[in-house]
């Protein structure tokens, strides 16, 4: 029984490239490339620069996008904290001896601190008309309806063309806390 085609198993070469062929008794042959490796070059000296016309056609879209997710999450938060301080402000207006300077004050400085300016508060009643909140009999509606421009709290120069005239509004209603 011959064993010398076994000798490969035993000593394995060291390293082997692409395009080296190997007998069986070890002997490397002669190193030229396989077909699919030349073909596969000639390709890529055609592609070349591919990868930035890619980038050029996809790069806008994906800036765009990317935008947008920042100025609806600016528009999200916006209308949870005005949504927040017309409740403040509603909180506020239901007890009795409060005046309206006194919610708009505190509705005014909720925002403010939350770095949102431009803001109107109205205080209005059952009807719908302006009521000054101190003159609230028991059980009477009070809402607070705070109103802010979108352009006012965007981040993105230019998203107010896109959205001039739209406004972020929060309102709260509640029945006035008085003595009967």
């Amino acid at each position: 029984m011959n064993f010398s085609k076994l000798s490969i198993l035993a000593n394995p070469p060291k390293a082997l490239s692409f395009g080296s062929k190997m007998s069986l008794n070890g002997d490397a042959g002669p190193k030229r490339p396989f077909k699919l490796e030349r073909g596969s070059r000639m390709c890529r000296k055609h592609r070349r620069g591919a990868a930035a016309v890619e980038f050029a056609i996809i790069a806008p879209v994906f800036f765009l996008l990317i935008l947008g997710m920042i100025e609806i999450g600016r528009g999200v938060m916006v209308q949870q904290i005005i949504t927040n301080a017309s409740r403040e402000g509603a909180r506020l207006a239901i007890l009795p001896g409060t005046t309206s300077q006194e919610v708009i004050d505190r509705v005014d400085g909720i925002l403010t601190s939350s770095g949102i300016n431009g803001a109107t508060t109205r205080i209005l009643g059952e009807d719908g008309n302006d009521i000054n909140p101190i003159n609230a009999t028991y059980g009477e509606v009070i809402k607070v309806v705070v109103t802010v421009p979108f352009d006012q709290v965007s981040w993105l120069p230019g998203a107010d063309k896109y959205l001039a005239g739209k406004d972020l509004t929060a309102s709260t209603t509640m029945r006035g806390e008085r003595v009967q």
